[in-house]
């Protein structure tokens, strides 16, 4: 009996090891690999994904598994995310419902949102990029963790404009306690087990990465030295507490380092980033004027190419992918409704996919892009989001409609589709 119960374990572990391993997404001398293969992607921001897949309010998981297939069929596969937002409710121009209400209170209609939506793309092949933090007002972030480390209460840009929201907002990158605050989040979220799935989010192949914040920034030269140390801290916690996923930043790059290339790099380098990012915005960033969108699409695309070049030499040095998780182009004349022509954008949509599919096709390190951000089935019913509305991918501070693209954007979702064929014909981009 005894020889036939150790020839049954042998023959379990020897089953185990055959077994294959989970799907994640890794990094293989500078280049994504899923599934044994190249991996280039065409993706799309999803921040309020977790909201939808809640039961609470704004919830819909009706609505979230139509957009999930519409995108899957287009094939968008690689969704980037907001875990949640923080503070309390009813404050204009922040995302609602709030995850984290206070330090370590949390809602757990939006938790359970957030299982959900992993158990859904999981299902699909679809992985997440998640963030954790915002330097930006609209989920709480940096003012949330400042106001409860005895700041006092945070300025919003509406109220005080974005120069002193920014000095404000600078204090973050040498708050120890802020600091400390965040990292219980981050160690509370990292150590879930999915309610759905069964799955620890640590063996969950439907993450692709965490990433520390949206835009972090230092907000101003003096604080670089402090916001890189507290970088390389938050990507250690991390790291220690999830070995299996990839870790990333959410830096726009050369502006989110206050124009400081090295600092970049500093960042970049770190052995627990796994791959670099990007962000672009040529209306915000004055390329294109908003009554001469279609006019200045050719400076846009010059304009990005070179700033995309720049981080490609650091990539280069550093053997490391580099991602443009956002961009947008807003809809020809700066206007919002579903009916505006969107001849700008799918310009510049198509441009920027094609130097991911030339990458691909070239083995090359820019490694793919998520356009922002996935507006879908939702009808905006008001300039400014209120309580109650869809949820666009604009959020509650900007336009509805400013940046989203739509089920009913025949043109750019066409764009989208091809440049997703294009790179499942590459040779280096086979799945």
């Amino acid at each position: 009996m005894k020889k036939i119960f150790l020839l049954l374990s042998v023959v379990a572990v020897c089953w185990a090891c055959q077994s294959p391993a989970p799907d994640f997404v890794r990094v293989d001398n500078g280049h994504f690999v899923r599934g044994g293969k190249p991996y280039y992607y065409v993706g799309t921001n999803f921040w309020y994904g977790a909201i939808l897949g809640s039961e609470g309010q704004g919830g819909d998981r009706q609505r979230l598994c139509r957009e999930l297939d519409e995108m899957k069929r287009m094939g968008i596969d690689n969704l980037r995310i907001l875990v949640g937002s923080d503070g309390q409710r009813g404050v204009k121009t922040k995302v609602e419902p709030t995850l984290q209400v206070e330090p370590g209170v949390y809602n757990d209609t939006i938790l359970a949102g957030l299982d959900y939506l992993l158990q859904e793309m999981g299902k699909r092949q679809m992985v997440a990029v998640l963030y954790l933090n915002n330097s930006w007002e609209w989920s709480g972030g940096y003012g949330f963790y400042l106001e409860h480390a005895g700041e006092g209460p945070q300025p919003r840009p509406d109220d005080v404009g974005y120069p002193a929201f920014m000095e404000a907002m600078s204090k973050y990158a040498t708050n120890e306690k802020a600091h400390q605050l965040f990292y219980d989040y981050v160690r509370f979220i990292i150590s879930r087990t999915n309610r759905y799935t069964g799955l620890k989010y640590t063996d969950d192949p439907a993450i692709m990465s965490w990433q520390i914040g949206n835009e972090p920034r230092a907000f101003s030269k003096e604080a670089l030295p402090a916001f890189e140390k507290w970088l390389a801290e938050a990507s250690a916690l991390i790291r220690s507490l999830d070995p299996n996923h990839l870790i990333s930043v959410g830096s726009e790059g050369l502006w989110g380092c206050e124009n400081d290339i090295e600092s970049y790099e500093r960042i970049c380098a770190d052995s627990n980033i796994d791959y670099c990012n990007v962000h672009l915005w040529p209306y915000n960033w004055g390329w294109a004027h908003p009554d001469s969108l279609v006019e200045h699409l050719p400076r846009a695309c010059q304009n990005t190419k070179e700033y995309i070049d720049q981080h490609l030499a650091v990539c280069e040095r550093l053997n490391k992918p580099l991602v443009m998780e956002e961009f947008g182009y807003p809809r020809d004349g700066f206007k919002f409704t579903l009916d505006t022509p969107t001849q700008g954008r799918d310009g510049y949509y198509r441009y920027v996919f094609s130097l991911v599919a030339d990458h691909a096709e070239q083995g090359g390190l820019f490694a793919g892009c998520n356009f922002w951000g996935w507006g879908g089935l939702a009808k905006p019913r008001h300039e400014q989001w209120q309580v109650g509305d869809d949820y666009t991918n604009d959020p509650a501070q900007e336009a509805q409609g400013l940046n989203s693209v739509f089920a009913s954007d025949s043109t750019t979702l066409g764009i989208i589709s091809q440049l997703s064929s294009r790179l499942h014909a590459s040779p280096s981009a086979g799945r």
